[in-house]
């Protein structure tokens, strides 16, 4: 079979990829690589996947449906697989392969083309949040995960360098990552990159999280991109800001986190997003975005 990588992400890793990278170019072969390692039976490359991995719908051996899942050394999978380790099946898609192999993961089938999206937005947030916080759980003594402050500062030097349009937005979010990691209320395993997509239907519970970029710190920081899913719509409608400010309030008492740290993090993060947004050529997804964070 050819493994022809969803254009979805070839455009997600051309936005991020260093000069000289020829991940997507090996691709191919090491997808061939680890399916006749492993005997799988390929069924299909899943369509649009995701933005940082190939993601294959195989069978194993004893024809169990699973996912051969490759991403590369920049996307973190060993620290994807050392979360969904910790995690145990306990909220989040299960590995299924006791050994390592470099940017190759092995899981559980789920139901790659249900999310909790398909659901009205109420009845989707509530079922997305119930399942965020199964994932927040102590960490491992000897951990290797990347924290917040790391991955935030390096965020946050690239913001600085942004232009005067969206000066105030920036300086609003730096003061607000300042203040918000001088005193962390507790210290998490957390997604870092949870939404509504991220959540897959399943069989043995209705809903698993899936795709975890994991990073160890405050819980409101994991649930603050939550905060901003279907953010076209928001911004489509009149009463956009109001409902925006309503779902950080009902989040934050849901999950019993702090709602201004939830509104100050879901303001850094969104304008961070923005502010890359505009850096890699997408201005119109930087527009709503930053128009989002001013809502804040």
């Amino acid at each position: 079979m050819a493994f022809e990588p969803p254009q979805r992400l070839v455009r997600a890793l051309g936005e991020t990829a260093p000069s000289g990278d020829d991940w997507l170019e090996k691709l191919p072969e090491v997808a061939q690589q680890a399916v006749d390692l492993r005997e799988l039976t390929v069924e299909r490359v899943q369509v649009p996947g995701g933005r940082s991995s190939l993601v294959v719908l195989v069978r194993r051996p004893d024809g169990t449906p699973a996912v051969l899942k490759l991403a590369p050394h920049r996307a973190r999978p060993e620290s994807e697989r050392a979360a969904l380790a910790r995690w145990g099946g306990l909220g989040a898609v299960q590995l299924v392969e006791p050994f390592a192999a470099e940017g190759v993961l092995v899981l559980e089938r789920l139901h790659p083309d249900v999310s909790v999206r398909s659901l009205p937005e109420a009845k989707a947030l509530l079922e997305a949040a119930g399942t965020l916080r199964r994932l927040w759980v102590e960490p491992p003594g000897d951990h290797a995960f990347e924290t917040v402050a790391e991955r935030t500062g390096r965020q946050a030097e690239l913001m600085r360098g942004s232009g005067a349009e969206v000066a105030s937005l920036v300086s609003a979010a730096l003061d607000a990552r300042e203040e918000l990691l001088a005193s962390p209320p507790e210290v998490r395993l957390l997604h870092g990159t949870f939404r509504q997509s991220k959540v897959l239907a399943a069989e043995r519970m209705p809903w698993l999280a899936v795709g975890p970029d994991p990073v160890v710190g405050e819980c409101a920081f994991d649930l603050a991109r939550l905060v901003r899913d279907r953010v076209e719509d928001l911004i489509a409608t009149p009463s956009g800001a109001s409902t925006t400010r309503r779902r950080v309030k009902r989040l934050a008492e849901s999950l019993e986190v702090d709602q201004e740290r939830l509104r100050g993090w879901t303001l850094f993060r969104a304008v961070e997003s923005g502010v890359r947004a505009l850096r890699v050529g997408r201005p119109r997804d930087a527009e709503l975005l930053l128009e989002f964070a001013g809502w804040l």
